[in-house]
C-alpha cells in the first residue's frame, strides 16, 4: 500500500528552475531515499509533501490525503525535519521541546535526548548548527510518528550522531515506519533505503531498488603488486581476489 503517491508534481519558478512532472510513491514501512545534488529540486518537492507549497499541476497526497487542502491534518500524523532548521530563538531548546510536546501529545523526549547528547537548556540563537540539527531531529521523532519525511536530516551531524541516527532509523523500519529520506550523499541513502529515487535538475531520473543502483555504481579494478606475498597481503586489506602478484578488487 502506497502512504506517500506523488504523480507529475510540477513547479516551475521560470528560466528552467523548479521541479516537473515528478512521480514516484513510498510504500508502507518502506524507507525511500530520495537523492540529488543540492538545487536538484529536493527540497521543493518535499515542501509540497508537508504543504508549504501549492502545485502547479499534478498531485501529492499522504494516506489518500491532499497534501494542499489537508496539510492540517497530514501534519498530525507526520514527522518533518526541514533542509534548513528555523526555531523560535528566543526560546531555550527545552521550552522548544515542551511547546512541541504540547502540540503533539503524549511524547518521548528524554530519550532522545541522551540518544543524541543534547543539553537544551540554553537559547536556541546560541546554539551552535549541530545542536539545533539535533533540537530538529528530536522534535520530529518525540511523538513516535507513522510518517517521516527527512530533508538532509544528518547535515551538521558529527559521524558519530550520524550512525546514531542511522541506527534509530533502522530501528524505526523494524517498527514499520513508512520514510523518506532526502540526501546528496548515496552512501548515506545506501546504508537505510529500500529504494532510491533519483533527481537532476528538476526532473526524476530513476526509481529503483537500491541493490540495483549499487550494482551499478560498482567498479572493479586490478591492482598489480611487485611478488604474490604482497598481492596476498593486498588482498586481505582489501577484499580482493589474488591472482599470482594481482589482486582483483570490487568497490
Amino acid at each position: 500500500m502506497s502512504v506517500i503517491e506523488i504523480k507529475d508534481l510540477t513547479r516551475g519558478y521560470g528560466h528552467g528552475k523548479g521541479m516537473f512532472d515528478i512521480s514516484f510513491n513510498v510504500e508502507q514501512g518502506e524507507v525511500f531515499g530520495f537523492l540529488g545534488l543540492n538545487g536538484a529540486g529536493k527540497t521543493t518537492t518535499i515542501r509540497h509533501l508537508v504543504g508549504f507549497i501549492k502545485n502547479q499541476s499534478g498531485t501529492c497526497t499522504i494516506n489518500g490525503h491532499d497534501c494542499w487542502k489537508e496539510s492540517a491534518y497530514i501534519n498530525k500524523h507526520l514527522g518533518y525535519i526541514p533542509g534548513e532548521m528555523a526555531f523560535f530563538d528566543d526560546m531555550t531548546g527545552q521550552e522548544f521541546l515542551a511547546f512541541m510536546a504540547k502540540y503533539r501529545g503524549y511524547v518521548d523526549i528524554k530519550r532522545q535526548q541522551e540518544l543524541f547528547e543534547l543539553n537544551p537548556q540554553g537559547k536556541i540563537k546560541k546554539m551552535r548548527k549541530d545542536m539545533k540539527q539535533k533540537l530538529g531531529i528530536i522534535s520530529a521523532f518525540m511523538h513516535d510518528p507513522d510518517i517521516l519525511i527527512l530533508d538532509e536530516p544528518t547535515s551538521a551531524l558529527d559521524p558519530l550522531m550520524q550512525k546514531r541516527f542511522i541506527d534509530l532509523i533502522a530501528k524505526k523500519k523494524e517498527k514499520g515506519k513508512t520514510i523518506l529520506l532526502s540526501s546528496h550523499i548515496f552512501e548515506e541513502v545506501e546504508r537505510t533505503c529500500d529504494r532510491v529515487g533519483i533527481i537532476r535538475q528538476g526532473k526524476m531520473v530513476t526509481v529503483d531498488y537500491i541493490e540495483t543502483l549499487r550494482k551499478r555504481h560498482m567498479h572493479q579494478y586490478t591492482v598489480t603488486l611487485s611478488s604474490n606475498q604482497e598481492a596476498e597481503a593486498f588482498a586481505k586489506d582489501f577484499n580482493g581476489i589474488v591472482d599470482g602478484n594481482k589482486v582483483h578488487v570490487t568497490s
